[in-house]
């Protein structure tokens, strides 16, 4: 059996939902409708197969799907068990579905907080900052990046490490008020935060290491262009040595409280609405 991939997983669950919605049966009654032995559906779903293309073209036509649906899942289909895998940037699917299923997360980000740890005010102001997203779609998005945030509030939450570049911490978005809380969210939420401390060397912009219970290890990336999924093992090694490197050159998880209580109530000339502003 093929090896799964957070993106085969995300399009066997594409394939769920399209049975349950067009379909209204469950898996076994599927596999009865096409011939196939129950369990090659689960496997199928769960994106630990990959179908052939006589299987996807009969899956997908006893969905009712036409010819132009089709082959636009054939052709993102014949991707799903790469090891490297871009992605538009817009598309959160394999993205949420890493974040929920993973055991643990550890990120690092030099430009802004982590997605994950921001506020709706902050979030909102990243999106204006960049210029990149039309005024109707970011209350959207912002909702859709709180939402994600429901992972850390359960009961078998994951495991977070959030390293957090000074510089990050320095740039201002929006006002005073809104730096404020956003240092505040850092400072008192469960999660743990390392600052990486502003005199050490920016490594990257950003990238995140989800590991899961039963499946191989992914590396993420995120660019205002495209997103990218990596489960090469070289690729997964080289990034663990790069948060070894960090765990030696940030501050310890008291350190970075103790950091970040000096952030949560600033002298207010040090946020001075007339300066220059993040560029994310």
């Amino acid at each position: 059996m093929t090896a799964s991939t957070a993106y085969s997983r995300d399009l066997g669950d594409e394939l769920r939902r399209l049975r349950e919605s067009c379909m209204g049966l469950a898996g076994n009654k599927m596999a009865e409708r096409l011939g196939w032995d129950p369990s090659k559906v689960s496997t199928v779903e769960n994106g630990r197969a990959r179908a052939s293309e006589v299987d996807l073209i009969q899956y997908l036509s006893m969905c009712g799907k036409d010819i132009d649906f089709i082959n636009d899942f054939r052709r993102r289909y014949q991707y799903a068990f790469e090891e490297y895998i871009v992605q538009v940037s817009d598309n959160l699917r394999a993205m949420v579905r890493a974040e929920a299923t993973a055991i643990t997360i550890m990120s690092y980000d030099a430009l802004a907080m982590p997605g994950l740890t921001q506020s709706p005010e902050y979030a909102d102001g990243i999106y204006r900052m960049t210029g990149l997203v039309v005024e109707e779609r970011i209350p959207n998005l912002v909702q859709y990046r709180i939402e994600r945030q429901a992972i850390l509030r359960r009961h078998d939450r994951p495991t977070c490490v959030f390293y957090i570049h000074e510089h990050a911490l320095a740039r201002q978005v929006g006002n005073a008020d809104v730096m404020e809380d956003q240092y505040a969210r850092l400072l008192f939420n469960t999660h743990t935060v390392r600052i990486v401390p502003k005199d050490a060397p920016i490594v990257a912009s950003s990238f995140v290491l989800w590991e899961f219970e039963k499946a191989r290890s992914l590396v993420f990336s995120e660019t205002i262009h495209a997103n990218v999924f990596v489960e090469d093992p070289g690729a997964i090694a080289r990034t663990r040595l790069l948060f070894d490197r960090l765990d030696q050159v940030a501050l310890s998880a008291e350190q970075s409280r103790s950091k970040l209580a000096d952030y949560v109530s600033p002298p207010r000339e040090d946020f001075d609405d007339s300066g220059p502003h993040l560029a994310y």
